[in-house]
């Protein structure tokens, strides 16, 4: 178990290990859900992209057509959030 200090501002910090347990890089989100009884759930806060979001990002990328296997791979890294 990991143990957190809570600074005088009401800040904590996680340490690495917390952080690459989530699946959570510097800039990504966290969230954290309020149970009953003091308790909390963290997790990674995954994108929730629509299908607009994913096609604007191919947006201007191509100048020739796409192969099967580039649309598979952008679709991959859009779905994930990564650019």
């Amino acid at each position: 178990m990991a143990t957190l200090k809570v600074t005088e501002r009401g800040q904590v910090t996680f340490r690495k290990e917390v952080l690459r347990h989530l699946g959570v890089r510097p800039g990504e989100r966290i969230e954290l859900n309020l149970l009953p009884n003091g308790r909390g759930m963290l997790e990674a806060a995954r994108p929730t992209g629509s299908i607009n979001e994913f096609i604007g990002r191919l947006k201007g990328r191509r100048k020739k057509v796409a192969t099967l296997e580039e649309i598979h791979e952008a679709t991959a890294r859009g779905w994930a959030g990564k650019k």
